[in-house]
């Protein structure tokens, strides 16, 4: 079976979503947004990733899947995950092959995020965005997929006790909601095997 075969098949399944929705709706609710999870096609396909700049004021130096808030001229979260793939690393719409959407993330942060499953092409010409991409590298897919390489911990945040995922690839920390979809992802994946 095809990547993309199995990647639709996973997100068809009515599967459980881990998140961090125990911390409850914020006050107003959540605040929609979405993200890429921009697959290669190589015969060993990677995820590309991107590191933001530290000086940001929020989630500073974290390593994320390129994405944001929904804005009023998004037609829904495919489009805003396109959107800020294409303002962040200028990852051109019309060379994403979309998959699909998994279910939404609810992050503790208070954003309801839909990350949405594209294959790109192996050569793509990235060019990150300085004001948010401080850099950006590719990690095999496989590896990402492999629950041996994904580590639950736990931690106070806001007073409460937070369980989150951490993963480390070559000495970069992709942890909390970036490693939340990822494991979601693996666990689908697994599930529809």
């Amino acid at each position: 079976m095809s990547l993309a075969a199995r990647l639709t098949r996973a997100l068809a399944m009515d599967a459980m979503h881990e998140d961090e929705a125990s911390f409850g709706p914020p006050p107003g609710g959540y605040r929609e947004a979405a993200v890429l999870i921009p697959i290669t096609r190589r015969d060993e396909p990677g995820v590309i990733l991107t590191q933001r700049p530290d000086w940001l004021r929020n989630h500073p130096s974290q390593v994320a899947f390129p994405g944001g808030k929904l804005e009023p001229e998004d037609k829904d979260s495919i489009a805003a995950a396109l959107r800020e793939a294409q303002e962040e690393l200028a990852i051109p719409p019309d060379q994403v092959d979309v998959i699909g959407a998994s279910s939404p993330y609810l992050s503790g942060s208070g954003f309801r995020i839909v990350p949405v499953i594209g294959l790109v092409p192996p050569d793509l010409a990235i060019v990150p965005c300085p004001d948010e991409v401080a850099d950006w590298f590719e990690v095999p897919l496989a590896w990402l997929l492999d629950h041996r390489n994904v580590e639950q911990k736990s931690g106070i945040w806001q007073g409460s006790r937070r369980v989150y995922y951490d993963m480390d690839w070559q000495g970069r920390r992709i942890w909390g909601v970036t490693a939340g979809i990822i494991a979601n992802l693996s666990r689908r994946l697994r599930e529809a095997a």
